[in-house]
């Protein structure tokens, strides 16, 4: 018996890594919310800067925060970053197993840039690095101190790093190099800002001096940017599902645009928790996003030619040539140790009960075989694309 270990250890990390997700942004988003939603206490506690009341599973809570830090700590604290830890540590390990592991069938696309396999993990590690140099210093300057304009210079340089990934790797490891950015920033925040900011204050309260206000106030600033980075990068890691983003020309400009629709959503709720209701910035999300569909169908390689339809046996041939080494119960590409998305092509069943899949991949959007590295032409796509028209009809 083989043991498909890779596919095992695949499940293993994406299942933490989603779980890891969800749990860091959900306390990102309760403390936003939290924030929003404090009201001065009629008779506070010294120090205190809000209260707020709440009930949730059949009890009453009571929570309140100090505008800097209280007197004295209790004996237990809890602290929130094992959540940012695990995601960012998961996402690594999967961007590894994936991308570097898989580097020579995930990664590179030899008709883009043609790099030796620690050349492109070398760039694609040394990307993660930048991003929050760059990330970082931006923080520091004096645009630091303005959330919007900081906002638009962030924005702008994230779209120069989509463009300029997808200039050296393969549409997916792009997206994904892009979301490892995101995802390494925020994790940054936690790990070299936030906490240590904290653990400073903590140490001031306990040796019985002032706490330094600017320590809340930079973890904070990096807090708020990582609430307003979740949802894009949310968008980036269900991306590889949709290959007319991933796949299609100028997908570099289609993420920049989805991702101002990420932060609309989430600038329009955060304003609603505050008790500003602004239906004029959820339209603009919504007009970005019906822009970004326009223009993306505008841009797509135009249909196939109509062709006659091809009789079954040349299409099984053509499946056979750019798709089985890959979709086949035992696959023979390297790398591959089991059928993409559990999708078997070597068989005429499996062909004719995936054939929308297949169109959608390989005809509309050109997105297989990956990298085209079986230099699949439009004709031949154009004539697989006729047969599944026709009805994908065995025997035909």
């Amino acid at each position: 018996m083989t043991f498909e270990w890779g596919a095992w250890a695949n499940l293993a990390i994406r299942w933490l890594h989603l779980t890891a997700g969800i749990a860091w942004i959900g306390s990102s988003f309760y403390f936003m919310w939290l924030d929003s939603h404090l009201k001065p206490p009629t008779n506070p506690p010294k120090g205190v800067a809000g209260e707020l009341w709440s009930v949730h599973s059949g009890g009453f809570y009571r929570q309140m925060k100090f505008m800097v830090a209280p007197e004295g700590l209790p004996d237990e604290l809890h602290w929130f970053k094992w959540e940012a830890y695990t995601t960012w540590i998961s996402g690594v390990l999967l961007l590894a197993l994936i991308f570097y592991v898989g580097a020579d069938v995930n990664l590179i696309d030899a008709s883009r840039l043609a790099l030796t396999r620690w050349q492109a993990i070398g760039v694609g590690v040394g990307s993660l690095a930048v991003g929050w140099l760059v990330y970082d210093g931006l923080c520091r300057s004096p645009l630091g101190a303005n959330l919007r304009a900081f906002g638009v210079a962030w924005f702008l340089i994230l779209t120069v790093a989509a463009w300029g990934l997808t200039r050296i790797f393969s549409d997916l490891g792009a997206v994904m190099h892009l979301g490892a950015i995101v995802g390494t920033v925020m994790a940054g925040n936690v790990f070299l800002v936030i906490i240590p900011n904290q653990r400073k204050v903590v140490a001031q309260v306990l040796a019985g001096e002032t706490p330094d206000p600017s320590l809340g106030k930079q973890a904070k600033q990096r807090s708020i940017h990582n609430n307003y980075m979740t949802l894009p990068v949310l968008l980036i890691m269900i991306s590889n599902h949709y290959p007319m983003i991933v796949s299609a020309p100028l997908n570099w400009l289609w993420l920049a645009g989805l991702g101002v629709v990420g932060w609309t959503i989430r600038h329009f709720f955060n304003l609603r928790n505050a008790g500003q209701v602004r239906y004029d910035v959820l339209l603009l999300g919504a007009l970005a996003f019906v822009t970004v569909a326009v223009l993306n169908e505008t841009a797509r390689p135009p249909p196939p030619a109509t062709v006659p339809v091809p009789p079954f046996a040349e299409v099984r041939a053509l499946v056979d040539r750019h798709c089985v080494a890959c979709h086949a119960a035992s696959p023979t590409h390297k790398g591959v140790s089991a059928p993409p998305n559990g999708v078997i092509l070597a068989t005429d069943d499996g062909l004719t009960k995936n054939a929308a899949k297949v169109y959608a991949r390989a005809v509309a959007t050109h997105s297989m075989p990956l990298n085209n590295e079986t230099h699949m032409t439009d004709a031949e796509r154009a004539s697989l694309g006729a047969w599944i028209k026709a009805g994908a009809k065995v025997g035909s």
